[in-house]
Order: C-alpha cells, then sequence, then structure tokens
C-alpha cells in the first residue's frame, strides 16, 4: 500500500528530471555568409522548461568558420558564469577575456593555464543547411 501511495508522488517529483533526456531542436542563429575566421557573437533565444515553468531565455553565442568548419562557443565563461568577449581586452588580442575574475581562453575556446576557467568553453552541436547555421544542444569540452 505505500508503494501505491508513494509511487504517483515519485513521479510528479521526478518528471521534470525524466523529460530533461529528450532531444532538443536546431535554432537558427545565422547564415554562413554572416561568418569569418573570427568569433563573432550572434544572440538568439529559445524556450526552456525549468521544472514546471517554460520561460524564453536568450543567449549570445560565438560562430566562426575553423578549418572549413562553422565552430559555435558558448559566451558563458566556465569560471563562474559571467559573459565572455572575444577581443574585448587590448592586452590579451584575438583571445576571449572574461572581466570578473580576468579569465582568458584562446580563439578557439581552451582556457589559458594560470587564468581561473579550469576548462574550455562550452560549445553547441552545429548544423549548416541551405546556407544557414543552426545550434543544437550545448556540451561541455574537456
Amino acid at each position: 500500500m505505500a508503494a501505491g501511495m508513494l509511487m504517483p508522488m515519485a513521479r510528479f517529483a521526478l518528471d521534470p528530471a525524466l523529460r530533461a533526456g529528450a532531444e532538443s531542436e536546431f535554432l537558427y542563429v545565422c547564415d554562413v555568409d554572416q561568418l569569418t575566421e573570427d568569433p563573432q557573437v550572434f544572440p538568439f533565444n529559445f524556450d526552456q522548461v525549468d521544472a514546471w515553468y517554460e520561460s524564453e531565455v536568450s543567449r549570445d553565442v560565438y560562430v566562426y568558420i575553423r578549418d572549413n568548419e562553422v565552430t559555435a562557443l558558448s559566451a558563458i565563461c566556465t569560471h563562474l558564469g559571467c559573459t565572455v568577449a572575444y577581443d574585448g581586452n587590448d592586452d590579451y588580442p584575438e583571445q576571449f577575456f572574461c572581466p570578473c575574475h580576468f579569465g582568458r581562453f584562446d580563439k578557439d575556446g581552451h582556457n589559458i593555464p594560470g587564468t581561473p576557467p579550469r576548462r574550455p568553453l562550452d560549445a553547441y552541436e552545429v548544423k549548416v543547411e541551405d546556407g544557414k547555421v543552426y545550434l543544437g544542444s550545448i556540451y561541455q569540452r574537456t
């Protein structure tokens, strides 16, 4: 009897976690002809379901072409979540710089030794179709 009473409550509590593994959809972010070899920031929006609430979230992503492949990096520092800027500090040209704790990443988003971040910038799955760039799930790089 106890299991019969607890199962609905457990399912209710775990439902958001069980849905979290669902496949993500790809979102349009820019056209390929807008891209260069230098990272450029592009804003995008998506709907986020957090527990039982849905909201629209705005994010920035750095997108560029590297070795004829489109790369998309998160603009969120992996140290404490501040926003990084590419080529945003005169002392560190062609690097991502985090003004919160002076974290730095090279052009490919790898953390610079001796700075606070302990891992590279996160990256997005990228799909290119008909000259348009779409972003999928974000993932951690090591």
